[in-house]
């Protein structure tokens, strides 16, 4: 693996169908799957077998269909969890195990009742345990952004010498600040033995809104995998989301980090998820959000409509979408008036556009926005343009 290539871990049909109403039948199960191997990421969380037979099931059938993806099932840190996972992913092409345990004092005290001690003992028997079947082996360290940092490099250690081919860092509460996860992240990169032989890996949470900007302060302090799901679904406020990393990764090229994501096939994966699922993203969600590429304010039309980049950091086609959207409203300009009129065959002189445009403020502040039905009525209807306007 390439220093410069950020693995893309999938997690959508794992910690994504954990948001209650969001449960996916294996069919819809196996779609998503489908997509996203298409969609170029690196890994799969398939599911959590030992959870469900519906679980095993669907983790079992994904094995056999992805084609180019590595497959992985979630376990926590026992030994059934991980004899159940190694089963349903017997048929997988490049199986991976994913097995952990929290490392806060507040999961050791409050969760286990139990030390750091025996804690790290569970992390070296799961991991062991995990590679006796599989040679990927994945560990997390539950809520380790509130663990104390020279703990959670002796289990790093620990689970290294043990077999663990990524280390999963996980701000499971999303709690940590952006400096502090990707401190975190070089304290790790500085003082575990072996870290230079494994993967770090950032799964962040997005409990105060930094799930993003902590995945890319951790891939900037040296982890080189991203734990994400498609449109940010997930546990509470959500997890990291795919779209918006592979394109800040895109977009700022100064940072010499890519993906293997064909950024093409976002809108539509995005679309799909939100369709299985029936959870729909806000508007104004960033890449994929019906909004994203819409401008109604009248500076913005006019800047859009004279040069894209004037206000577009992303070219839309790159994520999948057609083009760009001028929204009518209260707020458009002349420029925007004439361009969407033309849009729909009225190609208006300035005269004509000079007439109009009073017109058209009057019936757009009536009006949330202003569709392509509603232009037709109200060119057609003034007696002037039906003398100048060939349509």
């Amino acid at each position: 693996m390439s220093k410069n290539s950020i693995q893309i871990f999938d997690t959508t049909l794992r910690d994504g169908e954990q948001v209650p109403g969001c449960k996916l039948n294996t069919e819809q199960k196996l779609r998503i799957a489908k997509q996203l191997d298409l969609l170029g990421v690196d890994v799969i969380e398939a599911g959590f077998p030992m959870s469900s037979p519906g679980d095993f099931k669907s983790v079992e059938a994904i094995s056999k269909l992805v084609k180019n993806a590595t497959v992985c099932a979630l376990t926590r840190a026992n030994k059934k969890d991980i004899e159940v996972a190694a089963k349903a992913l017997k048929h997988a092409k490049k199986p991976r195990i994913h097995t952990g345990i929290g490392t806060s004092d507040s999961h050791i005290i409050h969760k286990f009742n139990t030390t750091r001690e025996k804690v790290i003992e569970r992390a070296i028997e799961a991991v062991s345990y995990a590679k006796t079947f599989v040679d990927d082996v994945e560990f997390y360290a539950e809520d380790a952004g509130r663990t104390d940092n020279d703990f959670l490099a002796k289990v790093c250690e620990a689970v290294i010498e043990a077999g663990a081919t990524v280390l999963n860092i996980p701000d499971t509460t999303g709690y940590c600040l952006p400096n502090e996860y990707g401190a975190k992240i070089k304290y790790l990169v500085d003082h575990v033995k072996g870290i230079e032989n494994v993967i770090i890996s950032c799964h962040c949470h997005n409990d105060l809104g930094m799930a993003t900007a902590n995945a890319i302060a951790g891939i900037q302090n040296g982890a080189r995998q991203i734990e994400c799901t498609i449109n940010g679904i997930g546990e509470r406020a959500g997890n990291t989301a795919l779209e918006e990393v592979v394109m800040i990764l895109k977009q700022h090229s100064n940072m010499n980090l890519d993906t293997n994501v064909n950024t093409k096939l976002l809108n539509y994966t995005s679309q799909l998820v939100q369709q299985s699922m029936g959870m729909y993203v806000q508007p104004n969600k960033a890449i994929v959000g019906e909004n994203a590429f819409a401008h109604s304010s009248g500076i913005h039309q006019d800047g859009v409509i004279k040069n894209r980049e004037t206000y577009e950091i992303i070219n839309p086609e790159d994520v999948g979408v057609s083009k760009s959207s001028i929204i009518l409203t209260a707020r458009s300009g002349r420029a925007a008036l004439a361009y969407r009129a033309k849009n729909v065959g009225y190609d208006l002189t300035k005269i004509e556009l000079d007439v109009l445009y009073p017109e058209f403020l009057k019936y757009a502040d009536t009006q949330k926005e202003v569709n392509d039905q509603d232009l037709h009525q109200l060119l057609s209807s003034k007696d002037n343009f039906k003398k100048s306007v060939n349509f």
